[in-house]
């Protein structure tokens, strides 16, 4: 009798722990880095004995609690943090380079309409060359390049500052994880295995290299006691219970350099940071353009007038100055009548009419059109490639939630299912008191 007691004990107890792993796979199915757990049961061992009567008996224990079992498949979860990688650095760049073509404006306020908009004030006051106010409207034209040109470079100046700030909050957090991988690394050097403890060690093990994995393409080592140890080249990154922190510094031009404890590493390929340094050096290369375009407007624009003169008989002047780069640009001439619209042949709108070939192939205008097109095509390359990237990264991700992930339908299930169990047990127990007591009332 006093086995059947224990038997329904032992169970009540297994089926009441197996149902607080399922409230606790359901309490958790959000938390990011969780992995499913399970209770696994054996059987409790029987024992040999001799009864009063001096007769050989067995007595059974029931059901013992044998380990919690955690669901996970290392080649899915490497899977997906490569995936996690190569989105995080697609992400970036698609951002990035998306802003780099708003700044290059190519809309009405922009830098190209802003040059057609000129040639054509030019093209108006060469058909009637002595009025004022299409004097004025020229000069205002060069006005509207200039300060087209100055908006375009700040644009492209808040991108880059941008990308450093974005990068150093992304090495904050890569930072982060790796101290969270460290001390998961120290916690599992102490916890025995598969107790809950170490469970929640290697989901936050497995968590804190997500992080890592994606912001930056690293090795992932796995020794002793389930530890990981992480390496970005030669580096080490996390050296068992030891990490050491990443920095980042943006030089002058906007590009982005990475060192850990103050030598410098190679750049990021991939991941978040890899996607920023790239896109800090295609900054880097558009600020250069524009500056490059704005001194050859600048010296087309001189050039020009300065081959004319005025209706007074006077050489042209520069109508343009420079100065450290295209957000320094200005107008020279203030006063409409010093336009040199007279070639020096004398006629009236000879210089006028000469400016039409400053828009030949390979001009500033020209150049400018180039520039655009060409950056609207990388963009276009750069959201296709984010696409495939999301894609296969959601596929990846769900492949590893089926393993690992809480499906909610499927532990209510296992939660019904325990449930029954524990009131089985329970029933055993009520069945052995109420033998018990039968027997007790016949004497």
């Amino acid at each position: 009798m006093s086995d059947l007691f224990g038997i329904g004990a032992s169970g009540a107890r297994a089926y009441q722990a197996a149902m607080g792993v399922i409230a606790n796979n359901i309490a958790s199915a959000d938390t990011p880095g969780y992995s499913r757990r399970t209770l696994a049961l054996k059987e409790s061992p029987s024992g040999a004995g001799t009864t009063i009567w001096y007769r050989s008996g067995l007595a059974y224990g029931g059901v013992d609690i044998d380990r919690i079992v955690r669901f996970s498949d290392p080649y899915l979860d490497s899977a997906a943090r490569e995936t996690s990688n190569i989105l995080g650095s697609a992400d970036q760049r698609a951002r990035w380079m998306s802003d780099i073509q708003s700044a290059l404006n190519d809309g009405t306020l922009g830098v190209g309409q802003r040059m057609t908009a000129m040639f054509a004030a030019v093209e108006r006051l060469a058909s009637n060359p002595s009025d004022t106010t299409l004097r004025a409207d020229v000069l205002f034209s060069f006005e509207q390049i200039n300060t087209a040109f100055g908006q375009t470079r700040g644009d492209l100046v808040a991108v880059r500052n941008g990308i450093g700030a974005g990068a150093t909050t992304e090495t904050d957090a890569l930072n982060k994880a790796l101290q969270q991988l460290a001390d998961a690394n120290e916690g599992l050097r102490r916890s025995a295995p598969e107790t809950a403890a170490h469970i929640a060690l290697l989901d936050s093990r497995d968590q804190a290299l997500g992080e890592i994995a994606k912001r930056l393409n690293v090795t992932i080592d796995f020794g002793d006691h389930d530890a990981a140890n992480v390496s970005y080249g030669a580096v080490k990154l996390v050296d068992n219970i030891v990490a050491n922190p990443l920095a980042v510094s943006q030089d002058a031009d906007g590009l982005l350099h990475f060192a850990v404890g103050g030598t410098a590493i190679a750049d990021p390929a991939s991941g978040t940071l890899g996607g920023m340094t790239k896109s800090a050096q295609v900054t880097k290369d558009r600020i250069d353009s524009v500056d490059a375009l704005a001194t050859e407007y600048v010296t087309a624009i001189n050039n020009w007038h300065k081959a004319g003169q005025t209706a007074a008989g006077a050489p042209g002047t520069d109508m343009l100055a420079m100065g450290a780069d295209a957000s320094a640009l200005s107008v020279l001439i203030t006063d409409p009548a010093q336009i040199a619209g007279v070639s020096t042949s004398g006629v009236s709108n000879g210089n006028l009419l000469a400016i039409n070939a400053l828009r030949s192939s390979g001009s500033f205008e020209d150049k400018w059109v180039g520039l655009v097109a060409m950056h609207g095509n990388q963009v276009g390359a750069t959201l296709a490639e984010q696409s495939a990237a999301a894609s296969r990264d959601t596929m990846a991700q769900q492949a590893r939630a089926d393993v690992s992930g809480v499906n909610l339908d499927r532990e209510a299930a296992d939660l019904l299912r325990f449930q029954q169990a524990y009131q089985a047990s329970a029933r055993v127990i009520q069945v052995a008191k109420e033998v018990m007591q039968t027997i007790f009332s016949v004497f």
